[in-house]
This record gives structure tokens, C-alpha cells and sequence, in this order.
């Protein structure tokens, strides 16, 4: 059983040798333990340090991409590297590594496909009021929209097994975190919450600059995302409330008319109505034409991870295979059989064994 920490990084040179030290050497159930640095066009030389500190792996952007970007290159690596979980977590030391056994576990014991952390954001001190308040009303809305019952739907901290790695896609390019929720929840993957408990603070979030930067970024991906899957009935609802509109207003016209015929005050309600129809059928239409896409969207989806499991496949039948862009840094996977010696992978000569394949 191979375990990959993936880490995101975006200039995290002050807090990467931190969150690095505080990663788990072995696991109970896990044969070795490898960390993957996705660097997203840094300019302070993380990739370097990471270089230093002995991370195994490095993907590196030459500019900067995303969040959602750098989640993804770091999945479609770590799948090709022969991961058969996957742990993502953030470069700021936010998560706590003594965490990640708890976070695995659900997959070990083939309970879940995607585990993710509950930070418990209500006890949060640095968490503003209001800022709780939105977390929870996110969170429920992606329960209702993903058919899952995540706690924690914004939480970058989360475990993916081989399978669940494998149907992931991102099409937004802000953040992964509501739109893999989703996905899973359609696809009917296992979701399963963890609670955690985090570490101070040691920066500002990069992602987004204030909480209305936030809702106006994450909803459309949200809408999106919900969209891809369930177009019927999405549109579907709004056709069938302006269908009873307009029929409404139809039978007020068709009733006052039959009163008194030659009363033509009511005609507005037949115009307003029939529009109200006319936009309804329109709707079903669309809605008709966005279910056939969807349908075309899930098999694509269905090429796509059947390529990625030949990639897989390719990358173990030979060094180098299926591995471009993938820096591998030669230092040794951290095995359960090590003991105290897996805890000190700190060699800086490591740095120099570096290669692409």
C-alpha cells in the first residue's frame, strides 16, 4: 500500500520546512510514504528547499496556474507514480500531519473513497462570526447539492483512494475543494468526514482577499458543477414555475373574458402569460439539449479515466514511462520497516540526485 502527500505550494519557503517535519514517517497499514511538492510558478525558491528538505516528487509550473490547477497535476502524478491513496495538504501548515492516520483510515478499511477533514470551523478562534455562519450554510448547501453529507465542504485536507483519484476532474480554476465534493457525491463515491483539529494561524488565505471575493468566485463554480450533472433539474424547476405563472395569468384573462367579452382590460395577463409559457417551453428545450450533454460529458469522463489508468499502468511497467514532467529527487520512500530511521530524511545532499524523468 503506497500513500503520496501531495502539498500545493505557492511561495511557501517560510512554511514548508514546518509542514514537512510535521509529516508522518509510516502509518499502520501503509507499506511506504512519498511527498509530492506541486509547485504553482513560486518565485521564491520552494521547489529548492524542497529539494533540501527530501521530498520524493516535484511538479513545477513555470507560472502560476491555480489552485485548482496545481490540485490536479499533483492527483494526475501522484495516479501515475502508483499511489493507492492519495493525502492533500495545504503548504501553510494549517493541517496537522499526526492527522493523516485518522484521515486514512476510512480508506483502509474500504469505508470511504474520499475522506475529508472537519476542522470543527465553530471552534475556530481566528474564524470571524460571520465567517462561521457562511461555512455552515456553505457546507449545507453542498450536502444538498452533492447528495453526500460532507461537514466540512471548503476543507483542503482530505484522503482520495485510487478509485475515487481516477473519476476526479476540475473544470474551475479557483478551487477544488466544492467542485470534487460534488463530483463524488454524483458519481457515487464513498464520502466520509474526519473530524481534525488545526494549527494557528500563520498567514492570510491566498485564495481569495475577503469573504465576498469568495461568494462571488465559489458560487458559479458551485452552479457549475451542480449543472454538469443534474441540468433536468436545475432548469427544470424554473420551467415548471413559470409554467404555472403563465397558465395562472391565462385562466385569470380566459375568466374575466367569458364575464364580460367586450372588457378588454385584462389583456396584459395573456401577453405576460403566454411569454411566461413561450420562456418555459424554451427552458425544457434547453434543458433536453444540456441532459444530452451531460450524458456526452459522462463518457468522455469515462475515456478520460480509462486513459488515466493506462497511464498508471504504463508509468509502473518501466523507469521514466508515463512520468514526464515529474521530477523525482532520489530520496528513499519511507517505509513502515524503517523505524526511527524513516524519521530523518533530512539530507541536504539529496538535492544534487535530483532528476526529470
Amino acid at each position: 500500500m503506497k500513500l503520496i502527500i501531495q502539498i500545493p505550494c505557492l511561495n511557501e519557503r517560510d512554511t514548508l520546512a514546518q509542514t514537512f517535519a510535521d509529516l508522518p514517517r509510516s502509518i499502520d497499514g501503509v507499506d511506504e510514504i512519498e511527498v509530492l511538492i506541486i509547485d504553482d510558478g513560486s518565485t521564491d525558491g520552494t521547489s529548492s528547499l524542497a529539494e533540501q528538505l527530501g521530498t520524493h516528487h516535484i511538479v513545477r509550473f513555470a507560472r502560476n496556474r491555480g489552485l485548482a490547477a496545481g490540485f490536479m497535476a499533483g492527483i494526475d502524478a501522484c495516479l501515475r507514480l502508483g499511489a493507492d491513496i492519495i493525502v492533500n495538504t495545504d503548504a501553510d501548515n494549517q493541517y496537522r500531519g499526526a492527522e493523516i492516520p485518522r484521515l486514512v483510515a476510512p480508506i483502509l478499511e474500504g469505508r470511504a473513497d474520499l475522506v475529508i477533514g472537519d476542522r470543527q470551523t465553530d471552534r475556530i478562534e481566528h474564524f470571524s462570526p460571520i465567517k462561521k455562519v457562511l461555512q455552515r450554510w456553505g457546507s449545507r448547501v453542498i450536502r444538498r447539492l452533492s447528495a453526500t453529507e460532507v461537514a466540512d465542504s471548503p476543507s483542503g485536507f482530505r484522503a482520495v483512494s485510487r478509485k475515487a483519484a481516477l473519476h476526479l476532474f476540475v473544470h474551475n480554476r479557483f478551487t477544488y475543494t466544492l467542485e470534487t465534493v460534488i463530483q463524488a457525491g454524483r458519481r457515487g463515491l464513498a464520502v466520509e468526514n474526519v473530524k481534525i483539529t488545526t494549527n494557528p494561524k500563520t498567514r492570510e488565505s491566498r485564495l481569495f482577499r475577503s469573504i465576498p471575493d469568495y461568494l462571488r468566485r465559489a458560487g458559479p463554480v458551485m452552479f457549475r458543477a451542480y449543472a454538469m450533472y443534474r441540468p433536468v433539474q436545475l432548469v427544470g424547476w424554473v420551467a415548471a414555475v413559470l409554467l404555472v405563472f403563465g397558465l395562472a395569468l391565462g385562466v385569470r384573462f380566459l375568466y374575466f373574458y367569458l364575464l364580460n367579452p367586450d372588457y378588454s382590460g385584462y389583456t396584459q395577463s395573456l401577453i405576460v402569460g403566454t411569454g411566461a409559457v413561450v420562456v418555459a417551453c424554451i427552458l425544457v428545450a434547453v434543458a433536453l439539449l444540456a441532459e444530452l450533454i451531460a450524458a456526452n460529458r459522462r463518457l468522455v469522463e469515462e475515456v478520460l479515466m480509462r486513459v488515466r489508468r493506462i497511464e498508471t499502468e504504463l508509468a509502473q511497467r518501466g523507469p521514466g514511462l508515463g512520468l514526464e514532467g515529474i521530477q523525482t529527487t532520489g530520496a528513499a520512500p519511507w517505509r513502515s520497516d524503517q523505524g526511527a530511521q524513516g524519521a530523518a530524511p533530512w539530507r541536504s545532499n539529496q538535492g544534487a540526485q535530483a532528476r526529470v524523468r
